[in-house]
This record gives structure tokens, C-alpha cells and sequence, in this order.
């Protein structure tokens, strides 16, 4: 039951019970697992675009958390049995197991549609409550995601490191907002040992590990709540400390460097959104997970408190800023996933673009 009414009616898929959340659509074809267990989609109902999700089963080696993280799962049509050599389990019965209540039968390339068009809202899936009247009132009693303050419901509680691969070369603090493990499996494998902290962490907390650089990663939520990683970001940048930010961690730099931020009508969410890095003049296919975009002039560079800063990369679909690259300090951000899992991996120069960066510093 969608906030305006409309209904879809299906089958349970998952868990029985009932959930609320904000319906969005995902346009990905292929890596579910990695979805269901991105911390981003905390209090997301996601709508698979695709109508057969569930083929290649679960496995152990593929979460990006340690739990499934959406409110609640849509799908066309569940495979009915798995069939891939890494499957070690069916994803109707992992969700099962987690409690996440999923329905599965409905139209889901016509509900993508009608969120892309009127936007994503607040939805409810019942097996419980098949009363419409009753359903709606409740869904529409939900609390939207503008507002919404998350990044603490689905951070670290304490702090732990992932070692480099082979030689040390940095160290890195990384901001846990809600951080998927490839960020810092793709640092391990350029030399970087990273420590990930609470998102309450302070600057001193930080220090304390000696960066060379510091990290803010993606996650859920409203960036325009987040004040506390906006002014220890702010920190950051006033040391002069290399500093590069993902997704919501791109927004907390965008907020510290001056710019506001809005929600847009649908969101970006898929592995086949196009993106222009201006730095390169080459068009990258990217991987996306944002409600939420930094609001950036694009063909200027802007003064700020930090000296100046242009939008690096931009979406080719609707011109939303993807990139910002500040000149007088060493700080840049992505608004997408250069360590996209599954795929594409386009953008996965960024990370050795976040090290030539600390080499720069290091070099002075």
C-alpha cells in the first residue's frame, strides 16, 4: 500500500508480518545480496526493476554487512529454486530467517513507473492488516526520510581495522555511517590499512591512529541532519588532512564545504547510471544509491571557506552533481560507488586517485 492509494496485491515473499518504509525502485539486474545488506537502504522498502531476482541464491562471501538492512523486499518473481556453484542457500528463506516481510507476484516494472513519476513515498506490506482503509491510515502515519537522522542506527558500535594487503603504505580513519565492506577491501588492496570508527567519533578519536587520510563513507538518512560528521569533517579539512567522501559521506563534504543539499523525486539507484568526469572528459557507467544530492552550481568554481571548489562529476540523466573536487585543500568526493559490488567497477581509479592524493600531501 503506497502513501497515495495505490495498491499492488501479491504473495508473501520472506517473512510474514508487516513493514513500513519508503518505497524505492532499484534498476540493477544482477547483485541482490549486495543490496539487501547495504546499510544505505536502512527504512527502504526496494522494488526490484528486474522480474527474476533470487536465481543465483545467497552465499556467505557477498554481504556488504553483517545483516540485511530494508525494511521491506518487492519482487516480480522469485526463482523458485537457486542455481549457482557459490549458492549456499535460497533467498526466499534468508529473508525468512531475518524477518524481512517481502511480497513477491506484483507488476514491479509498473510500480517503478508510477514512483518514478509521482516520486518515491512511504509504503506499507501486510500480511497481517488487508483492511485498504485501515493500511493506508497507518502507512501515511509513517515518518518520511526528509528529516531523517540514521547514520547512528546502522554504525559501528566500536571501532575495528582492516589490515592492507601486503605492504603497509597509509592509514586511513574511515567515518562509519553506514560503510559497505568493499571500501575497505579496495583500500586493503592499495597498501592502506583502514581503522572505522563510530559516526560519533571526534576528531581526537581520529588522531589517535595517526591518518594520512580520512575517510567518510556512504550511508542512510537525511544529510542535512548529520551536523556532528559535518563539523568533524570541517576539522578535517581545517588540518589540511586528505579527505575523500562517498555518497552520503560526498553530501557531510558538500554541507562542510558550504553547499545545502535536497532530496530528489526518485533517487539514483542501480549499477548503470552514466557519469562525466569532467577531470578525464570520460563517461563512466556507475553504480548509484542516493535519495539525497549536494545543491552545486556546475560550470564555476565557488569560493568557499576552504578556498575554491568545482563539481567534478555529473550525471548525464538529470545533470545532478556526482563530484566535487576542492583546489586549495586536498579533499574531493564521489556521490556514487566506486566500490561497486556487484560491478560495474568504471570508477574504481578513484581509489587510487584518494592514495596518489595522500602521496601528494605526503610529498610536501
Amino acid at each position: 500500500m503506497l502513501e497515495d492509494g495505490r495498491t499492488f496485491h501479491g504473495n508473501s515473499y520472506g517473512a510474514e508480518g508487516e513493514t513500513f518504509g519508503e518505497a524505492v525502485f532499484t534498476t540493477g539486474m544482477t547483485g541482490y545480496q549486495e543490496t539487501l545488506t547495504d546499510p544505505s537502504y536502512h527504512r527502504q522498502v526496494v522494488v526490484q526493476t528486474a522480474p527474476q531476482i533470487g536465481n543465483t541464491g545467497v552465499n556467505a562471501e557477498d554481504d556488504e554487512s553483517d545483516r540485511i538492512w530494508v525494511a521491506g523486499y518487492v519482487v516480480r518473481d522469485p526463482a523458485r529454486r537457486p542455481s549457482n556453484w557459490r549458492s549456499t542457500g535460497d533467498l526466499g528463506e534468508r529473508l525468512e530467517a531475518e524477518g524481512v516481510v517481502g511480497i513477491s507476484g506484483v507488476d514491479t516494472r509498473a510500480l517503478t513507473r508510477h514512483l518514478r513519476s509521482l516520486g518515491a513515498m512511504r509504503v506499507g506490506i501486510s500480511t497481517v492488516d488487508l483492511d485498504p482503509a485501515s493500511l493506508l491510515a497507518r502507512v501515511k502515519a509513517q515518518p518520511e526520510m526528509t528529516g531523517a537522522d540514521l547514520s547512528a542506527e546502522v554504525t559501528t558500535a566500536s571501532r575495528y581495522t582492516v589490515e592492507a594487503v601486503g605492504e603497509h603504505r597509509y592509514t586511513v580513519a574511515a567515518l562509519d555511517l553506514g560503510i559497505k565492506r568493499n571500501v575497505s577491501r579496495r583500500l586493503a588492496e592499495r597498501g592502506v590499512t583502514t581503522h572505522i570508527f563510530p559516526a560519533s567519533s571526534t576528531i581526537d578519536d581520529l588522531l589517535a591512529v595517526s591518518p594520512d587520510a580520512v575517510f567518510l563513507s556512504p550511508g542512510p538518512g537525511d544529510p542535512a541532519t548529520a551536523d556532528v560528521p559535518v563539523a568533524l569533517a570541517r576539522e578535517v579539512l581545517s588540518r589540511r588532512t586528505p579527505l575523500f567522501g562517498i555518497c552520503f559521506g560526498s553530501q557531510i563534504l558538500g554541507r562542510a564545504l558550504g553547499f545545502g543539499t535536497y532530496k530528489l523525486g526518485y533517487g539514483h539507484r542501480g549499477i548503470n547510471q552514466p557519469v562525466f568526469d569532467k577531470t578525464t572528459g570520460k563517461v563512466e557507467v556507475t553504480s548509484h544509491n542516493h535519495g539525497f544530492a549536494v545543491d552545486a552550481p556546475l560550470n564555476t568554481v565557488i569560493d568557499t571557506d576552504f578556498g575554491g571548489v568545482e563539481v567534478s562529476h555529473v550525471c548525464l540523466n538529470d545533470n545532478v552533481v556526482e563530484g566535487l573536487r576542492a583546489l586549495e585543500v586536498p579533499a574531493f568526493t564521489v556521490q556514487y560507488h566506486p566500490e561497486a559490488a556487484a560491478g560495474p567497477h568504471d570508477a574504481d581509479y578513484l581509489f587510487d586517485r584518494f592514495v596518489e592524493l595522500v602521496e601528494k600531501v605526503e610529498a610536501r
